[in-house]
């Protein structure tokens, strides 16, 4: 297993368990316990983990985020798969929303040509999207958080408070039955909010690792979502936990 697959591994598991132990990874993984550190190491560098005494805890457990960088690194085969499945909400005329975020940024990649108006927080989103033909892209302003390149603040909120779309594709650093939608950061936590009440229809796209977590800042009810867009790692249990509180979830 290459270095790279293994601290993935590891940055899935701190993210799912909660908590990662030095010794327990070495004996899955198959690796000595100093390779362990290494990759723990690389981690907390990349702003993906804080290691603590024997192991190490997702920064997103503590409130913190990790960079766009270090996310777009994980769990990129899932969000490739979720991205495409994502597209089979997009509308054939009319106004989409796209939040930050790396998944929803391969929506943005992979949107198809035709006369859309997408509006977005993200920066990266929109320069990306400037490039393609008939798109009319609309970004939001304010104040760009460089761990995100999302626009947040009084200025992003009056500009979605005036908007209207048929459609808004979200990410979440958290989502479960008993606190729904939930990230790291207040600022962003209000602008996502907004984002929500400006969509006829809300569509989430996260990878499984995000499901049953829960961070700092609720930003929406299950109740307000309409489609759940994740990949097949998606535990059974949490499935039909989502299911039962009238959520459609799609498994790509």
């Amino acid at each position: 297993m290459f270095a790279e697959e293994r601290q993935q591994r590891i940055a899935e598991r701190a993210r799912t368990e909660g908590r990662v132990d030095v010794a327990a990874l070495a004996a899955d993984l198959e690796v000595t316990t100093e390779t362990i550190r290494r990759d723990l190491t690389a981690l907390e560098r990349q702003g993906v983990v804080k290691k603590v005494h024997g192991g190490a805890i997702p920064l997103e457990r503590m409130g913190f985020e990790p960079t766009v960088a270090a996310r777009d690194t994980v769990q990129t085969a899932a969000k490739e798969r979720i991205a495409a499945a994502a597209l089979a909400e997009v509308p054939e005329e009319g106004a989409i929303l796209l939040d930050a975020g790396t998944t929803t940024a391969r929506i943005a990649k992979a949107l198809p040509a035709r006369e859309l108006t997408v509006v977005t927080n993200d920066v990266l989103i929109a320069s990306l999207l400037a490039a393609k033909p008939l798109l009319t892209v609309l970004i939001v302003g304010g104040k760009v958080r460089g761990r995100t390149m999302a626009a947040v603040d009084d200025w992003a909120l009056r500009a979605l408070a005036e908007t209207c779309v048929d459609v808004a594709f979200m990410g979440a650093n958290g989502i479960s039955v008993e606190r729904g939608l939930t990230t790291p950061d207040t600022g962003e936590a209000a602008v996502k909010r907004a984002m929500i009440s400006a969509a006829r229809k809300t569509v989430v796209v996260t990878d499984h690792t995000k499901a049953g977590n829960d961070c700092l800042a609720r930003f929406g009810t299950l109740d307000q979502v309409d489609v759940l867009v994740t990949d097949t790692g998606l535990d059974d249990g949490l499935t039909a936990g989502f299911e039962a509180a009238d959520l459609k979830v799609v498994r790509a």
